[in-house]
């Protein structure tokens, strides 16, 4: 929570790590760096909140090779440190001025102190991947002599490639007696590959942030390392997988920092098929485009349909809303969500189930069937429309004026079934957006009697004449069957 929480724009309230460290503890997370206790009074107040949650997870905080930090990291009670001295040349000269020795020297009596405290410590080179291999390799054996439990290399701006990572690990790990750490930074989008690799290479531990957040770029996401052991390694890291999903979920929402729809693993178009070919495949075998069941991270399979959407795509969004269509049916609702896809469109669950619903209660075969209708509407011009319907195999062309274009439409139709649905009233007529936008699907329901029995209908299109139009067609159809 302090790398993550170092992203630009977000500042966590008290109540709000109280919220993310309890999540993160569910999960099984081994160690939670709650902040940095230097900061303020108000972050000293969050981080005692999180140490004293009654929490399984080691709480840590973030300090500088300072004794106040380490002075107020022991006001908030937490179980150990993270201790950060720079190692590179360019950060002892530029950043803090002073010189390696003197760096040693603080480091190591930095580090002694808070073992003196009861700390567990965490001794951190920041700016690894740029200092003197050497230098920080001594700079470690002092701070091993001085007490410290682990050590921690951070590649501060994420210039580690996977090689150079296997070779420096490999050397640590063989030298120093200590268990040490990768901490990652995603500026070329290789920290999860790097953090990978130094596990592989020997690390025994792997910083990592909810979602990859953190400065710049971020840091190694906790989901791709996680799922990258159990899912590629076979690796069981102890996380408990199943809450990955609500976790990045959770920080996205309290944090304010959106989820790219092609992050990996958490991203909304990571278990989200549209492209036919692909839907097909998945009718066969879910592994086919799928490598691994989204059910594992917490998640749930879905179907996107739209201008690559196949027939294939629409049977398993059906069969997954629990719909049943026949052959003709299917292919009605594939026409439809075709020519929403081909106006830009894409259609959703909530699209999908009002136009499954629409074919499903129109597809008997109608007495009254729609031939072709127009219409003419405009401020100086009564609105008039004339339709052609097939009644009984009998062609009937009429023509109807109303107060608006789906009133002259309705007058119409109702002109032309007359003879075998005379009497039938339009007892409502109401209208829905089923999604936003001015290209939205709208969908239309009326309600018809005749002879005192009453039929409710409905209509879905992207036009809300033609919907008006349908809607009442199926009513008429509905009316006339059950005469």
């Amino acid at each position: 929570m302090r790398d993550g929480e170092q992203t630009p724009g977000v500042a966590l309230t008290l109540e709000k790590k109280l919220l993310i460290a309890r999540a993160l503890d569910e999960m099984r997370v081994s160690v939670i760096e709650a902040g940095s206790a230097i900061t303020s009074s108000g972050e000293r107040e969050s981080i005692k909140a999180v140490a004293n949650a009654g929490l399984d997870a080691e709480i840590c905080s973030y300090c500088r090779i300072v004794k106040t930090d380490v002075d107020r990291a022991l006001d908030c009670d937490v179980d150990s440190i993270h201790l950060v001295a720079p190692v590179s040349d360019l950060h002892i000269r530029t950043k803090i001025k002073k010189d390696r020795d003197t760096v040693r020297y603080i480091a190591a009596e930095v580090t002694e102190y808070a073992k003196d405290h009861g700390l567990i410590v965490e001794l951190s080179g920041e700016d690894a991947t740029r200092a003197d291999p050497d230098f920080l390799k001594a700079i470690y054996s002092d701070g091993i002599d001085a007490g410290a439990d682990r050590l921690c290399f951070c590649d501060t701006v994420g210039l580690l490639v996977p090689e150079k990572t296997t070779e420096i690990f490999r050397d640590l790990t063989s030298s120093l007696k200590a268990p040490i750490s990768i901490h990652c930074h995603n500026d070329f989008g290789l920290a999860t590959a790097n953090t990978v690799t130094a596990l592989a290479a020997g690390a025994k531990q792997a910083h990592v942030t909810i979602n990859g957040l953190g400065e710049r770029a971020g840091n190694a996401s906790l989901e791709e390392v996680v799922m990258c052991l159990e899912w590629l390694y076979k690796y069981d890291t102890g996380i408990r997988h199943e809450q990955i999903y609500r976790t990045s979920r959770l920080v996205s929402r309290l944090t304010g920092i959106p989820v790219s729809s092609n992050k990996a693993l958490v991203g909304g178009n990571v278990f989200t098929h549209e492209a036919g070919i692909h839907v097909h495949g998945l009718l066969a075998d879910k592994e086919t485009y799928e490598p691994m069941s989204p059910e594992y991270i917490g998640r749930l399979r879905q179907i996107v349909l739209g201008k690559h959407a196949g027939r294939s795509s629409i049977t398993l969004a059906l069969k997954e809303m629990g719909l049943e269509a026949d052959e003709a049916q299917t292919e009605e609702i594939f026409n439809r969500v075709k020519q929403m896809g081909d106006q830009g469109k894409h259609i959703t669950d909530s699209d999908l189930q009002t136009i499954a619903l629409t074919v499903l209660a129109i597809h008997k075969e109608p007495l009254v069937k729609l031939e072709e209708f127009t219409i003419v509407s405009g401020n100086r011009v009564t609105p008039t429309a004339s339709i052609k319907l097939n009644v009984k195999d009998k062609e009937i062309v009429q023509a109807g004026i109303g107060n608006g274009p789906v009133d002259a439409v309705i007058n119409a139709i109702r002109g032309a079934v007359s003879s075998c649905a005379e009497d039938v009233v339009l007892e409502e007529y109401h209208v829905d957006a089923v999604t936003g936008g001015t290209d939205a699907l709208v969908e239309v329901r009326v309600k018809l009697s005749k002879d005192g029995k009453s039929i409710t209908a409905s209509g879905a299109r992207t036009d809300i004449i033609m919907a008006s139009v349908e809607a009442v067609m199926n009513g008429l159809n509905r009316l006339i069957w059950e005469e």
